[in-house]
């Protein structure tokens, strides 16, 4: 943590905001409930001014200064939120490798690891894998046969790396994760299962972002690729021959089913359930417990599902929804003699 403080002229010239009050001196970043007189905080939009009355924060990042109190001083900006991000990166910024083996890690003789590269406690890398400079593999990472790890990432502890997977520059993969497993792949046989082998890779891009213990498995033949600037959010399931484009964010326990592909730009809230082979077009966002069965061909925000309901509601209405079916045809025999009347009327 970059503990040291700096003035706010120098955090708005650094991310290009206009100062409005006095030049205080900032050493990090906090929540409006949480925030010292040094702490930077932000606020969306004036609905949060009552709140800001009560809290210690002296220094503010905001969109609008309408409506708010004088007392304060201002860092302007037309998104908040992403100034707020690039400021708590820079007072938060990665930590960096520490260029250094730990003596109980297991490295295949072939395996060139540079200076630059941090390799933790019982990581065990086979043969064939390419490390990047300055890359991180954290206690209890394993990296299978023939893969890549790219140029700047971080591996968290117990991240696990199935042979020929790619893996880009600058990602980072938290605990747990799981890359380049088996996708669930089988034949029936008449009385049982037969396996069908899985013989893709899993290509993941630069600059991704994995939450912990998601699993994404390798491609029955050809690829799964996750595209760069993706961001994956915490116990997602990806199966096998998934495409997801650039830059789209999926939030956490979604599940995606195998040869979907998702388009560039898309956000997908949690718990959205997405059948395989069908594909979502760019810039789509599915609210969170949505199903997906079948294809979205234009950009938009998409949902289903049934809100909840008081549990009476509930019961009430499944009496009629068990009744849905005799209804529709009673409606259509009612549709059919209306129209049959308006015929022998002249109508």
């Amino acid at each position: 943590m970059n503990t040291k403080g700096v003035y706010l002229s120098a955090l708005a010239e650094m991310f290009d905001a206009k100062l409005l009050g006095r030049d205080l001196i900032i050493d990090g970043v906090a929540s409006l409930l949480g925030a010292t007189p040094g702490k930077l905080v932000f606020i969306s939009n004036s609905k949060f001014a009552a709140e800001l009355e009560h809290s210690k924060a002296l220094a503010v990042i905001v969109k609008s200064t309408d409506d708010l109190p004088q007392n304060r001083s201002y860092l302007l900006t037309s998104d908040p939120n992403l100034l707020f991000a690039r400021v708590a990166n820079y007072f938060n910024p990665r930590v960096q490798s520490t260029q250094s083996i730990h003596p109980s890690a297991t490295i295949a003789a072939d395996v060139n690891v540079p200076a630059t590269v941090e390799i933790g406690p019982n990581v065990v890398v086979e043969s064939g894998v390419q490390i990047g400079e300055f890359s991180q593999l954290k206690a209890g990472v394993f990296i299978g046969k023939n893969s890549i790890i790219g140029t700047g990432s971080i591996l968290m502890p117990r991240v696990t790396i199935y042979a020929d997977s790619i893996i880009g520059s600058r990602c980072v993969i938290h605990s747990g994760t799981v890359v380049g497993s088996d996708g669930f792949g089988n034949a029936w046989a008449g009385d049982h299962w037969e396996r069908i082998p899985q013989i893709g890779r899993v290509v993941i891009g630069d600059d991704v972002e994995i939450g912990a213990n998601t699993t994404i498995d390798r491609g029955a033949l050809d690829d799964t690729v996750i595209e760069s600037g993706v961001r994956l959010d915490n116990l997602i399931q990806i199966a096998h021959n998934v495409k997801i484009g650039k830059n789209t964010a999926i939030a956490a326990c979604t599940g995606i089913a195998g040869s979907a592909e998702i388009g560039s730009n898309c956000l997908i809230g949690g718990g959205v359930l997405i059948a395989g082979h069908l594909k979502v077009a760019d810039r789509v966002t599915i609210l969170a417990g949505s199903g997906v069965p079948s294809g979205i061909a234009e950009s938009g925000v998409y949902a289903s599902g049934v809100p909840v309901v008081p549990h009476g509601t509930w019961l009430k209405n499944m009496v009629h929804f068990r009744k849905l079916d005799e209804l529709a045809k009673k409606l259509k025999g009612l549709e059919k003699l209306i129209t049959s009347k308006q015929v022998n009327q002249g109508e």
